[in-house]
């Protein structure tokens, strides 16, 4: 059974970076499409970037395209999501997660997705 512990969130002003971790265990890291989600306060959850079992394809919501990139090292069996250009609406729950469904494509969809980890707190001040 994977699980996954994210870290790195924190308190950033508008316009600054953070690099988010995704450290996974209990599964064959290098076998899943990996992704990030978000949750903002009285929102839906909400996709954020995808990336590949060899890290070669990744895919982004047009939101965060440009100022957002997903990575992963198979070696430390992590994720990573660096985020430039923070803005105030960027303020969200982040989350990782296992695309265990439909896995031939990256996917968008929060029902293709599962082994949630805890999440963790991004606040970007203006």
């Amino acid at each position: 059974q994977v699980q996954l512990v994210e870290s790195g969130g924190g308190l950033v002003q508008a316009g600054g970076s953070l690099r988010l971790s995704c450290a996974a265990s209990g599964g064959t890291f290098s076998s899943y499409a990996m992704g990030w989600f978000r949750q903002a306060p009285g929102k839906e959850r909400e996709f954020v970037a995808a990336i590949s079992r060899s890290g070669g394809v990744t895919y982004y919501a047009d939101s965060v395209k440009g100022r957002f990139t997903i990575s992963r090292d198979s070696a430390k069996n992590t994720v990573y999501l660096q985020m430039n250009s923070l803005r105030p609406e960027d303020t969200a729950v982040y989350y990782c997660a296992v695309q265990w469904f439909h896995s031939a494509i990256l996917s968008s969809s929060m029902s293709d997705f599962g082994s949630w980890g805890q999440g963790t707190q991004v606040t970007v001040s203006s």
